[in-house]
């Protein structure tokens, strides 16, 4: 196993823009400030001042990670950016860490279930992005965009765990369709802390990354005006 790297993670994909610095398995710094849009005029100083509160300079970061999505489809473009820019530019490799999972990681260890947890985000164009994580096998499904009528279809049978801005609708939905749910309580959001603890345990793990991860856009951005909320999801 090898020794946790210094990680400077940012998400960016949802209603926020966060910064984190995790240093010896430890958050060092961090930063979070709620936005629907500006991510692109806040990210970079936000950077600046995490690495500088938590005593390092961006030449002691050894390891990117960096939410890509599903979510905002620009908030994801700006952080991709700027995580590829200072890995390539530092010599230094760069995780893409999905933003579904990092709301998962957000549940506390009280509360996540033996069953199926299942992540869900409201898209903003009338359906629902979902992820399906498994706790008892470790496994995921992969992201998906579906309508929320749709969702009881979509999932494993037996008692089902939700998480997520959608969370309320979805239960809704499946209810009617008399499945077994339950909601987590408090609020579980995409957040760099918990994107820099994936991207900490799978380097661990002996996982390498690229200097360039993918998006997860499971749809083309759309071409209409975007919502009074400033946000197009992708």
């Amino acid at each position: 196993m090898s020794s946790e790297p210094t990680i400077l993670a940012i998400e960016t994909a949802t209603a926020a823009c966060s910064v984190a610095v995790r240093r010896g398995g430890l958050v060092a710094a961090g930063e979070t400030m709620p936005m629907t849009r500006g991510h692109a005029e806040a990210l970079m100083p936000m950077v600046v001042r995490q690495v500088g509160e938590a005593g390092l300079a961006l030449a002691d970061i050894e390891l990117f990670a960096v939410g890509i999505g599903p979510g905002a489809f620009t908030g994801v473009r700006v952080g991709l950016a700027a995580a590829r820019g200072m890995a390539l530019a530092a010599g230094r490799p760069c995780a893409g860490i999905g933003t579904l999972e990092a709301v998962a990681e957000a549940v506390p260890a009280a509360q996540r279930p033996e069953g199926p947890l299942v992540i869900t985000m409201d898209t903003l164009r009338g359906d629902l992005y979902v992820q399906v994580f498994l706790p008892g096998t470790g496994g995921a499904m992969a992201p998906t965009a579906l309508p929320a009528a749709a969702l009881a279809a979509a999932l494993p049978p037996g008692p089902i765990t939700l998480v997520g801005d959608a969370a309320d609708g979805a239960a809704t939905h499946l209810r009617a369709a008399d499945r077994e749910v339950r909601i987590v309580a408090g609020a579980c959001r995409a957040d760099a802390v918990q994107v820099a603890a994936i991207a900490a345990r799978r380097w661990q793990a002996g996982e390498r990354f690229p200097h360039r991860p993918r998006p997860v856009y499971l749809r083309p951005p759309r071409a209409t005006p975007a919502s009074p909320s400033g946000r197009q999801r992708s």
